[in-house]
């Protein structure tokens, strides 16, 4: 070795690590693309997911909603039901009573003045 820094060999080396160093600028590079694609394509996808979330929770919001109006409005329409069956046993006990009561002063009337009825 002559220590030439010039000589076929030196430059032939010194070529090969261009080449490498060429090369290796390129993946990075190119992994670099990749890694901010996939950056972008996590970030569109955690959107989306989002997206989705707020939208389905909001649907169901609206359902739970709507089942909660309609268990109110059943409610509302069994307790009326139940209202209308006391008003109407309460009405047909007075009803009964108010009979046996008039009945009742019917025979007493009967009873106490039987005695002076003429015959």
């Amino acid at each position: 070795m002559s220590g030439t820094p010039n000589s076929a060999a030196d430059q032939a080396t010194v070529e090969a690590l261009r080449r490498v160093k060429a090369v290796e600028a390129e993946w990075e590079g190119r992994l670099r693309v990749a890694r901010e694609e996939a950056e972008r394509a996590v970030g569109r996808a955690r959107d989306e997911a989002d997206a989705t979330i707020k939208a389905v929770a909001a649907e169901v919001e609206t359902e739970r909603a709507h089942r909660l109006e309609e268990g109110r409005a059943a409610a509302d329409r069994e307790a009326e039901a139940i209202r209308l069956e006391g008003a109407k046993t309460a009405d047909s006990v007075r009803g009964e009573r108010t009979k046996r009561a008039a009945n009742r002063e019917d025979e007493i009337v009967r009873a106490v003045l039987d005695p002076f009825t003429r015959d």
